[in-house]
This record gives structure tokens, C-alpha cells and sequence, in this order.
């Protein structure tokens, strides 16, 4: 399975990239968030949406183009708290799961786990 290349706690700071897994790697379930978290680029007056719109389309068309999906920027190492593995974002997962091939096969593979957003 290929993870969608997110960047870590220097997310917007840099373009280095590096892959973070939002699988389990002992059951191999699919970490998704339960619900948006606060921050979520997707919810609708979220800052980044506006001071950073090019960084934001480009990182949701890459993954689309991918079949990939976006990790929650607060599930990121380095931005969670201790504890919190790597999930896909459900903004992203709500607005283009069904590009998503670590969606569309966990899915069908009953692999799909949600968890809470980190608080």
C-alpha cells in the first residue's frame, strides 16, 4: 500500500515530504477520524483556506491524482498529542473517499477503523 507523502511538524515550513502510515500495521486496519477535527481543512472558514488556498489544492489534487488520501494534519508525528497514530483526514474522506484507494479497499475489506480526532 503507497501512503500519501504529508509533511510533519514543519508542515508548511518546507517541501521535504515523508510518508507517515495510517494503517495498523499488526491488523491492518485503516486508521480514519470518527469526525473533522477542529481545525480541518475542510471545514468551512478554516484560516488555511484562505492564507494558503494553492497549498491546500495542490496537497487534495495530489492525492486525488494518487488515488492517495490526506492525513490529518493533527494526526501528524510531531503535532499529535502522545499517543495518536497517523489517520486520514475525514474532511478528505467525506469529499473524496471513493478516490481513495486505501479507502475503497479497506472498505471493502471491512478494514476501515475510525477514531476520534486528537483533542
Amino acid at each position: 500500500m503507497t501512503f500519501m507523502p504529508m509533511e510533519t511538524d514543519d508542515l508548511f515550513d518546507n517541501d521535504a515530504a515523508a510518508c507517515v502510515p495510517v494503517a495498523d500495521e499488526a491488523t491492518g486496519e485503516i486508521r480514519l477520524l470518527s469526525e473533522r477535527c477542529s481545525t480541518c481543512i475542510f471545514r468551512p472558514g478554516n484560516p488555511f483556506r484562505t492564507t494558503m488556498p494553492e497549498r491546500i489544492r495542490s496537497m487534495i489534487a495530489d492525492a486525488v491524482a494518487d488515488e492517495g488520501h490526506v492525513t490529518c494534519h493533527s494526526t501528524l508525528p510531531g503535532s499529535a498529542p502522545a499517543g495518536v497514530d497517523p489517520a486520514i483526514c475525514r474532511g478528505f474522506a467525506d469529499t473524496y473517499g471513493d478516490r481513495s484507494l486505501a479507502l475503497r479497499f479497506g472498505g471493502a475489506l471491512g478494514l476501515i477503523r475510525e477514531v476520534p480526532p486528537p483533542s
